[in-house]
């Protein structure tokens, strides 16, 4: 029964069978939903784990050393995106190019550690890219984008298909 202004909420009985019964105990780490206990800490890059997100907040004493996702992919070179710069206009403006997929990358890194470029590779007409985030490898093109104009090519992509993100930029 509502009146206006006023919300009656309903009591519990106490001889519902949830009222007598105590909470479960809060587990500190299951192995099935992936989550790790407060306070982790990647030995490799020292990013840390800290209510559900990694930060590049200090580490406690008494943080776990585990490996966070971004170096577990380099580790495994397993990228989550790629980036293709083609065309004539790379070979001139090389350094150029580079210099700018480093910037966006250590503007993005700084908020957030898991965004990482993995290798910047130089193959025949151009660059081939590869991250640890998806989102990353969008940026970078969109920023290539912006900055030099070109085509930007980004296809879609789905979970059943392939967890990639393949995108192509090019400017001749």
């Amino acid at each position: 029964m509502e009146r206006k202004g006023v919300v009656m909420r309903r009591q519990r009985s106490e001889t519902h069978p949830a009222a007598s019964s105590p909470r479960p105990s809060k587990k500190i780490y299951e192995e099935k939903s992936g989550k790790l206990p407060e306070f982790s800490h990647c030995p490799n890059c020292s990013a840390t784990y800290h209510k559900g997100r990694w930060t590049w907040d200090a580490a406690p004493s008494e943080s776990h050393p585990h490996v966070c996702p971004a170096c577990q992919r380099v580790e495994d070179d397993f990228p989550a995106g790629e980036l293709h710069v083609e065309g004539e206009f790379v070979a001139g403006h090389h350094d150029d190019l580079v210099g700018l997929l480093r910037n966006v990358e250590e503007r993005e890194r700084k908020e957030h550690p898991l965004k990482r470029i993995m290798q910047i590779a130089e193959v025949p007409g151009g660059l081939h890219v590869t991250t640890t985030d998806a989102k990353l490898a969008d940026a970078l093109g969109r920023a290539l984008h912006h900055a030099y104009k070109g085509e930007l090519h980004h296809p879609p992509t789905t979970s059943d298909r392939e967890n990639l993100v393949r995108i192509q930029w090019r400017r001749d």
